[in-house]
């Protein structure tokens, strides 16, 4: 011990120092301990060094650590070390690092609260769990509920499961998915949905007996024991329910932030609903018995919503609305009652003041009178032996007895309805077995503990001695069982403490003695208590500053008692008046019912309140014991006792499994840990105690195998012997010095506490010096590596340096001569240049001058000569403006002299007009002038005389001339006009002119200006056009620029419209999977319906036949009105049984059973009058049948026998035509064979191919014959079947039809136009044989010409044979060429042409026959050679020929005369004829008896389906449509006989479903459809159907399909299921990686393969045997495909949620082992050649959850890497698996806790599903791609083996 002492505390070893903050701190030893030391040098995890002193007495040194690769371990004992601190920080971890609430401790489950919604309840969870041994997954509630589920089968042992805890621990809720796990595992035994009311008591028990405290907002106040029954098939059949401890104090008063029961709340939150308004509810806060802990709302919850449910729940539990409603009365009088105000009156006395409306209102919902209420209230009876007083009670008492009184009518409430509850729970069947569920108080201590603390925690004290019991008893089993010696282990036994509560002159007894005195007080009891107990018994002990309370030394804790209050409480008393009072009511049936069996009671459920304590409590009454009036007085504590006892029975005779709730810390916070509360509780709810017993005896167990596997590091290679269990001895032996630290046992080793510590620092340190080692020899291999590198790096450098140095040298010297050499010429070629640049710049220059005085004396001439003509041209310019200014100025002159003298002449004249003189003047030479007047006037008179005469003999002539001159004068006048427009014009054009002038002058100054703009524009546009070149090329550059942008853009929006069109096709195939999901499912639904009916079906037909010996009730599908059944109306039938199922299961009690016969009597009835009703039809119908037979034969006799012997002539003339060309083919095929083969000549192919054509047009013609006579034939049987068919629905409703059918004009027109068919028929078939007449003749000439020259061909063949080869081959060339020398005659007449390229084709024809013909001649010698040699055997061994045989010699040596021996043959149709009544044998010996095995193996695949095809092809050959459908709708539903029956055999159901898939492929490959026919041969398209179209049973026969397939998968599922973990987690299929961790009481499968346990290989030679299976089938390869891909995906699945569950598999090795295994099915899957059937998809999860468990998860390169490789894991997976991820070894590390927020972070915004676990049930839907087969139907033979001789081929 000093020597492993001494090696543990070393420097660096960890140990546990006490902590008052902590309980518990971590430190490290800084030096090493010896044994005289006196303190521990530490050091702190904040770096703190402290000197730890040790006790000088004890020496006892602190605990010390586990290795870290035990921390966090799913059971508390596989820690080595067993003490307190280890369980703390292994909790601690779990809880806050990993987000584990669940720990094993041995056999209890610790649960810690995390006050959050964890997603690890789900339906998914509870599969996962269901069938699993509890150790091989992480802990769980469920893994407990099923471990009692799992004993209960196994052992036929009723089971409890004991919850306890504190309050807001989480009992109910461990309770409540306990009880849940029972009801979905296990189902219900009747269609009663009893689980579902088994879950339904939970929200009811939750709204009247939970309340919201300081500690939890849905605290359970009371204790209950619900026994929930299964039957001996271990399904539900009912429940029942025990309460204990209900806290009617609660109904009255509420410390602050909590509330009354939730039930108070729910009707105030829906007091405004219609069917409550008579309560005369309002707001909580308005009520005292709601409103004094000063928090009516608890957050996050709805409580209308919650009365929703509740009520839901009473209508489920059968609780009617009128008993609700009478409920909802009791609870709102009682907070009416709390509102009742009583006042003082005096000081003894009080009173309720009148017409107190909360009263009234009471009393009107309890239906009392108010005067006796507010009497009773305030008043109580006394009696004494002689006189009855009423005595008033003062204003406290009234006010207690008022709360003593809610708080009794509340009791009474919660037992009727408990009590109701459990009458919804029974059952009349037959209970076999239970499992209860205790959720009960924890132990309780608080600052003042009452009396219900003291009967908690004694009953508690009862509980832990039980368990202690049953941790002990486990342990002594074990050793046993082991067969190692054992001593008595010594563990605490609280009975002592019992002793103390429950013994005469305990502490019960003497507080029952107590309340008998008349004068007992609380101080009298306590003093007895003192005197009793204070000296006798060490657990009791006082107070030093009380004399009224007693400590108790419970086994969690001591505590004080306060006295005050427990007489009362035990007494519990209630005013009897106020009872009768109740009692008396007429209104309200309800109340009266709760109070009915008050003097029945066994206990007391009322209580009087007393002012000491928290709490107050009741005992639910027992009903099963009758006890007289006296036991009606026992006290509460009595009572309890009794009860506890009773409890303790029921417990002790069930196998217990332990729940101990842990509450993490008191403010409610999520994944909050307070080691200080968690240490308390853990001392209180007797982990720690178990882990005390565990740690006393043997705690670490490992089988030899583990420990060989994890330990062989130890082991020297001498120390390996083959028996592993002699090795391990040795091995311990040497290790461990002290055999008391171990045991052997037959497959364990035990081992002391701290020993698998010791082990595993001694394995550590081994691997550790092994990697020292290993580590040392590397890295001395890598530094001489690195030095041998370095060295010939060295040498290379300095051989490269030396010849780069010499290479420069050599390099200098060529460039130093070669520049010497550069130098002369360059220095030359610069001295010409310069020389040539000279004298090219003395000649230019030259050249240039000599051009410029050229030049220069050029323009001298030039401006010279034309400043003469600018001379010339101003001086005459000038002179002309000179003349020109000139002769202006003497015109102006002048103009002006003679303005001048007329202006002075003008003056003149007028002053001479004004003088006398001029007038005078002017008179005297007027009277002259007038007197020479007057003889002129004389003169002119005469002369006017004269001129008148003339005038007259002028006037005439005059008139002419005038009229003359007018007319000229009127053109003068217009001549005028015009040269006065004309003149006007030329002014006008003058001024025009002058305009223009003008406007030319302008024009070219504007013309100037316009120049200069042009050419300053021209110069600006120049510049502009240099500047749009530069910004063309840079818009060139951008356009480019802008294209590749654009093709970049367009490529990336090609990209992005492919990934669009991509993603939404995903989405499309996504959703049409999911439909066809949906469909497929809804088929699972139906079939499963169909199923329930067919079970509920022989139920009923067998409960018949126990009634009705005599009766058999015939199946309706095999019933002889069968045919007379559409497929709709099965399918129709089918649903209504299935909603006849569906009312069936609805519940299977006797009532409903009696109601079933009686109405399957009253079917069967009605279906016997209906078979009278269809014999009178049938019976009438043969009469009519034949009257009109005798009149349709009558008229159609002499027209069938014409037709018949047309018929027959025709078939004759065919036979005749067949015969002969079978001759001649015969015949020609002969002459070939005679010529060995030989190709012929072009006039026999000819020959031959008119000879095919005949043959095919002769058997098209007889096809055509067939098909006319077979109409003909259903012709005539449609008239009959018409006939038939209206005279059998003659008496159905539809009467139209039959009056129809009665019309003799109708008949008699139907049967004329039948004969007018026929004779266009007859015409057709003369027509044709006409035809055929003229073929026939033409052909017959063609064939005697065939025939004579195929005897000359014959004959010649005949000579050539008898002659020698050589001379053979002469002939047969000489022969040949005398024909085409013939045929080239021929071809000469008739084209010369055509002559001269025949020649050259014969010529060509001639040599490739001699060469075909010398290698003919080598073949028949050959042959020949081997014909001897086999009939010289065959002569050897005796055989004899028949008659008219030769020999093979002779065949050759004599010549052969073709012989044409005429054969039947027949041309098969590939169909099969049968007779309609054996129907059901071709069912029965195809489908019901045949062995998928020997016709998997001899026979084609597919035969059943091609023989059930070509039976189908017969009856729609024969338009009959009753064979169809009878013949489909019978095999149907034989294969789903088949499959029920056999639906567990793999073979089978992969038979079916390969017959079932091809069957539905020649539905559609022979339909006619295009679509389907695309791949089929003429010959196949022949086969097609022609009469019906069965697309509607292609539909029905692909559901079968789909359901077959369905049952397949769920077949391999179940062959797999035990598979997939075994061979893909736990075997180590690379052995040695993953060392097998230390493990607890709860001992996980192991990993090592024992013999029988699954491994890889299994998984694979089951899929191996699979596929083999499913392709002998002649299963389509995509189908193959699709199953493979949904069993992989199984698989990935099972194994994947196995991993999430299971913590002991996350870690790296096991990731490598995980990835190997995957490899390993990708390679079968690449051997199959399926990689491409997308089975590699589905273990896409799987794959990166290991390389999630392989790859580094430290810093946020690792997290961005995991983020973006796990893309097909949940955000939860991910976080899972990081929680989960545990190191095997020491040199792992573990995952922080910042890195996986880190990883939350970064998947937050994912958009995924919350559910941790894939769901193993999904199955893809499943499609059945049209696979044609290439197999003709008319080749198909059918073994004799199936029993199908009654089937024709025809």
């Amino acid at each position: 011990m000093n020597r492993e002492l001494e090696y543990m505390f070393v420097q660096s070893a960890r140990v546990w120092i006490p902590d008052a903050e902590e309980v518990w701190k971590s430190a490290e030893l800084t030096k090493d301990y010896k044994n005289d030391d006196a303190s521990l040098q530490l050091m702190l995890e904040d770096g703190t060094t402290i000197d730890h002193k040790l006790d000088p007495k004890t020496k006892n040194l602190p605990y010390l650590r586990n290795p870290d690769i035990l921390v966090g371990e799913n059971d508390l004992t596989a820690l080595s070390y067993l003490h307190e601190p280890a369980v703390l920080h292994n909790l601690k971890v779990r809880f806050i690092d990993s987000k584990l609430i669940y720990t094993y401790c041995g056999i209890v489950l610790v649960a810690i609260n995390p006050y959050e919604t964890l997603p690890i309840y789900g339906t998914d969870i509870i599969n996962a769990y269901s069938g699993q041994n509890m150790g091989d997954m992480d802990p769980h509630i469920f893994a407990v509920a099923e471990e009692a589920y799992k004993q209960m089968a196994r052992d036929e042992r009723n089971q409890s499961i004991i919850v306890s805890g504190e309050s807001g621990a989480g009992k109910t809720v461990s309770a409540k998915y306990a009880m849940r796990y029972f009801a979905t595992v296990s189902g219900s035994a009747s269609e009663a949905n009893v689980e579902e009311k088994v879950l339904a008591s939970n929200p009811i028990m939750e709204a009247i007996g939970n309340a919201k405290t300081t500690r939890n907002d849905n605290s359970s106040r009371f204790g209950k024991y619900i026994e929930i029954g299964f039957d001996n098939r271990y399904r539900i059949i009912g429940a029942n329910m025990r309460t204990y401890l209900l806290e009617k104090s609660r109904v009255v008063f509420q410390a602050d932030e909590e509330r009354n029961y939730h039930i108070f709340y729910q009707l105030c939150a829906s007091a405004n609903q219609p069917e409550f308004k008579n309560l005369r509810l309002s707001t909580a806060n308005d009520f005292l018995y709601t409103r004094q802990g000063r928090s009516p709302v608890i957050e996050g919850v709805d409580d209308a919503k919650e009365l929703r449910t509740t009520r839901h729940a009473f209508t489920l539990l059968g609780i009617n609305e009128s008993y609700q409603i009478g409920l909802f009365q009791v609870l709102a009088a009682i907070l009416h009652l709390g509102n009742v105000e009583i006042k003082d009156r005096d000081s003894d006395s009080s009173l309720i003041a009148p017409n107190n409306r909360h009263l009234t209102a009471f009393c009107e919902l309890v239906g009392v009178t108010y005067q006796d209420m507010s009497q009773w209230l305030c008043h109580r009876k006394l009696k004494t032996a002689t006189e009855t007083y009423i005595k008033p009670l003062p204003r406290l008492q009234a006010t207690n007895a008022r709360d003593a009184l809610s708080k009794h009518i509340y009791a009474k409430l919660f037992n009727w309805i408990v009590e109701h509850v459990n009458k919804a729970l029974v059952t009349n069947i037959k209970q076999h077995s239970f499992i209860g569920v205790l959720d009960i108080y924890g132990f309780e201590t608080f600052e003042i503990n009452s009396f219900e603390q003291f009967c908690i925690n004694y009953a508690n004290e009862k509980l832990q001695q039980q368990f202690n019991m049953h941790v002990f008893k486990l342990e002594q089993e074990e050793y046993m069982k082991e067969q190692i010696p054992w001593t008595l282990i010594d563990f605490y036994d609280n009975q002592p403490c019992i002793n103390l509560i429950e013994a005469k002159m305990g502490i019960l007894d003497l507080l029952d003695e107590e309340c008998k005195m008349p004068k007992g007080s609380d101080d009298s009891w306590a003093q007895k208590l003192y005197n009793t107990h204070l000296k006798t018994c060490s657990l009791f002990e006082k107070p030093r500053m009380s004399n009224r309370a007693f400590i108790i030394q419970h086994f969690a804790d001591k505590v004080e008692y306060q006295c005050e209050g427990f007489l009362e409480k035990n007494k519990d008393t209630v005013n009897e008046e106020q009872i009768h009072v109740l009692k008396a009511s007429k209104k309200f049936n309800l109340l009266v019912e709760l109070f009915q069996d008050e003097e029945k009671a066994t206990t007391p459920t009322g209580q009087v309140p007393g002012t000491g304590g928290r709490t107050r409590l009741s005992i639910k009454p027992d009903k099963g014991r009758d006890t007289s009036s006296k036991e009606h007085k026992k006290t509460v504590g009595c009572q309890f006792r009794n009860s506890l006892q009773m409890l303790m029975e029921t417990l002790n005779a069930t196998t217990p499994h332990y729940v101990r709730c842990i509450k993490p810390n008191d403010f409610k916070l999520a994944f909050s840990f307070d080691p200080k509360r968690a240490v308390q509780q853990l001392r209180a709810c007797g982990v720690l105690e178990t882990i005390r017993i565990s740690a006393a005896g043997f705690p670490s167990r490992w089988t030899y195998q583990e420990f060989f596997s994890r330990y062989r590091v130890l082991m020297k290679q001498k120390d390996v012997l083959p028996d592993k269990k002699l090795t391990c001895k040795n091995v311990l032996e040497k290790l461990v010095q002290d055999q008391d630290k171990y045991q052997f046992g037959k497959t364990k080793i035990f081992f002391r506490a701290g020993q698998v510590a010791y082990l595993e620092k001694l394995r550590a340190d081994k691997l550790r010096a092994a990697c020292i080692r290993i580590q040392k020899t590397i890295r001395c291999w890598l530094a001489r590596k690195k030095y041998l590198r370095q060295r010939s790096a060295a040498i290379t450098i300095q051989r490269f340096t030396r010849g780069y140095q010499a290479r420069c040298l050599a390099k200098f010297m060529r460039r130093t001569q070669a520049a010497t050499i550069i130098q002369k010429y360059q220095r030359m070629c610069v001295e010409r240049k310069r020389f040539r640049q000279k004298q090219a710049a003395a000649l230019a220059m030259q050249t240039i001058l000599r051009a410029y005085m050229a030049r220069q004396k050029y323009q001298a001439l030039l401006r010279e000569h034309k400043a003469v003509i600018i001379q010339k041209h101003v001086r005459g310019w000038l002179a002309r403006c000179w003349y020109k200014r000139c002769l202006e100025a003497i015109v102006y002159l002048q103009c002006c002299i003679r303005r001048m003298r007329a202006k002075r002449e003008l003056k003149k004249l007028k002053i001479e007009a004004r003088s006398v003189e001029h007038f005078k003047k002017l008179n005297k030479g007027m009277e002259n002038k007038i007197m020479q007047l007057q003889r002129k006037i004389d003169e002119q008179n005469k002369d006017n005389r004269v001129i008148s005469e003339r005038l007259v003999s002028l006037e005439s002539s005059y008139a002419s001339e005038s009229e003359r001159m007018r007319g000229e004068l009127g053109r003068l006048r217009g001549v005028e006009e015009d040269a006065k427009n004309k003149a006007n014009q030329v002014s006008s054009l003058l001024e025009e002119l002058e305009k223009l002038r003008k406007e030319l002058s302008v024009t070219q100054q504007e013309k100037k200006t316009i120049e200069d703009w042009a050419q300053k524009y021209r110069d600006e546009m120049e510049k502009m056009v240099s500047e749009l070149k530069d910004q063309n090329g840079l818009l060139k550059k951008e356009k480019d620029d802008l294209n590749r942008m654009i093709q970049e853009q367009s490529q990336q929006m090609t990209e992005k419209m492919t990934r669009a069109i991509a993603q939404e096709t995903q989405q499309l195939e996504t959703d049409l999977n999911e439909e066809r999901s949906r469909y497929q499912n809804l088929l699972t639904e139906h079939l499963r319906l169909e199923e329930k009916y067919d079970d509920l079906k022989e139920e009923l037909a067998q409960s018949k036949n126990v009634s009705k010996p005599g009766h058999r009730r015939t199946d309706s599908t095999h019933s002889s009105n069968e045919s007379e059944y559409t497929y709709n109306s099965e399918y129709a039938e089918l649903e209504d049984g299935s909603r006849v199922g569906e009312d069936v299961t609805r519940g299977m009690d006797t009532s409903l059973t009696l109601k079933l016969q009686k109405r399957v009597t009253e079917l069967e009835q009605e279906k016997q009058s209906l078979r009278n009703e269809l014999e009178n039809r049938e019976e009438q119908f043969q009469r009519a049948r034949a009257r009109d037979d005798a009149q349709f034969r009558k008229a159609r006799g002499a027209e069938l026998e014409y037709e018949s012997l047309k018929r027959q002539e025709l078939e004759s003339e065919n036979k005749k035509l067949r015969h002969n060309l079978a001759e001649m083919r015969q015949s020609l095929l002969g002459g070939a064979a005679a010529r060995a083969g030989a190709p012929g000549s072009p006039a026999y192919k000819v020959l031959l191919d008119q000879l095919n054509a005949s043959c095919e047009e002769l058997q098209v013609r007889k096809e055509e014959v067939l098909i006319l006579r077979s109409q003909l034939v259903s012709q005539k049987e449609a008239l009959h079947h018409k006939d038939e068919k209206e005279t059998m629905t003659e008496p159905s409703v539809f009467a139209q039809d039959v009056n129809k059918l009665k019309d003799a004009d109708e008949l008699k027109q139907a049967y004329v136009g039948l004969k007018d068919t026929n004779r266009l028929l007859e015409q057709q078939l003369q027509t044709q044989r006409r035809t055929y007449d003229s073929e026939v003749e033409s052909l017959r000439g063609e064939l005697q010409n065939v025939k004579e020259e195929n005897n000359r061909q014959q004959q010649l063949l005949a000579q050539n044979l008898q002659l020698p080869p050589e001379a053979r081959i002469e002939a047969s060339l000489q022969h040949e060429i005398t024909r085409l020398t013939n045929e080239n005659l021929e071809l000469l007449a008739d084209d010369p042409t055509a002559s001269r390229e025949a020649r050259v084709i014969i010529l060509r024809r001639m040599v490739d026959l001699m060469e075909q013909l010398e290698k003919q001649d080598r073949t028949i010698r050959k042959l020949k050679k081997q014909l001897k040699v086999y009939s010289k055997r065959i002569g050897e061994m005796g055989a004899g020929h028949t008659e008219g045989q030769t020999s093979p010699g002779q065949m050759v040596e004599e010549p052969i005369h073709p012989v044409n021996i005429p054969r039947r043959e027949k041309d098969f149709q590939g169909m099969l004829e049968y007779k309609k009544e054996d129907e059901m044998k071709l069912v029965k010996n195809l489908i019901l008896e045949l062995k998928p095995r020997g016709v998997a193996v001899n026979l084609i695949p597919g035969l059943p389906a091609y023989i059930l095809f070509m039976c189908l092809r017969h009856s729609d050959y024969v338009n009959d449509d009753q064979k169809v459908r009878t013949l489909l709708t019978s095999t149907i539903n034989s294969i789903k006989k088949i499959l029920k029956k056999r639906g567990d055999d793999f073979e089978t159901v992969s038979f079916w479903l390969a017959n079932t898939c091809r069957f539905l492929h020649c539905l559609k490959q022979y339909s006619g459809d295009e679509v389907f026919m695309k791949h089929n041969t003429s010959r196949q398209n022949e086969h097609c159907l022609s009469n019906f179209d069965l697309a509607e049973y292609r539909q029905v026969i692909s559901d079968l399909a789909i359901q077959i397939y369905q049952q397949l998968v769920k077949c391999m599922e179940n062959i797999l299921q035990p598979m997939i973990v075994s061979g893909m987690l736990e075997h180590e299929t690379i052995q040695g990686v993953s060392g097998v961790k230390p493990t607890g009481l709860r001992k996980r499968t192991s990993s090592i393969a024992d013999e029988g346990t699954y491994t890889l290989d299994s998984i694979l030679r089951q899929l191996s045997a699979f596929h083999s299976t499913m392709c002998q089938h002649g299963t389509d390869p995509e189908l193959i495909k699709q199953v493979v891909k949904q069993l992989f995906y199984i698989i990935g699945a099972v194994t994947l949620n196995n991993l999430l569950l299971r913590k002991d598999m996350c870690s790296w090795s096991k990731g490598m082992q995980i990835r190997y295994n995957v490899s390993q099915l990708e390679e079968w899957l690449r051997d199959k050649g399926l990689m491409n059937c997308g089975a590699k998809e589905t273990l896409e999860p799987l794959i990166q959850a290991a390389q999630l468990l392989q790859v580094k998860k430290k810093t946020d390169e690792d997290a961005e890497a995991i983020c973006s490789m796990c893309h097909a894991l949940t955000t939860a997976q991910i976080v899972k698996v990081l929680n989960l991820y545990t190191p095997v070894n020491e040199f792992e590390e573990r995952v922080s806790v910042s890195f996986i927020r880190t990883i939350q972070t970064r998947l937050r915004d994912r958009c995924e599903s919350p559910q941790l676990l894939m769901d193993t049930k999904m199955i893809y839907p499943v499609t059945f791609p049209f696979n044609p087969s290439s197999l003709a139907l008319e080749t198909i033979q059918i073994p004799t083996s199936l029993n199908l001789s009654f089937l024709t081929r025809v």
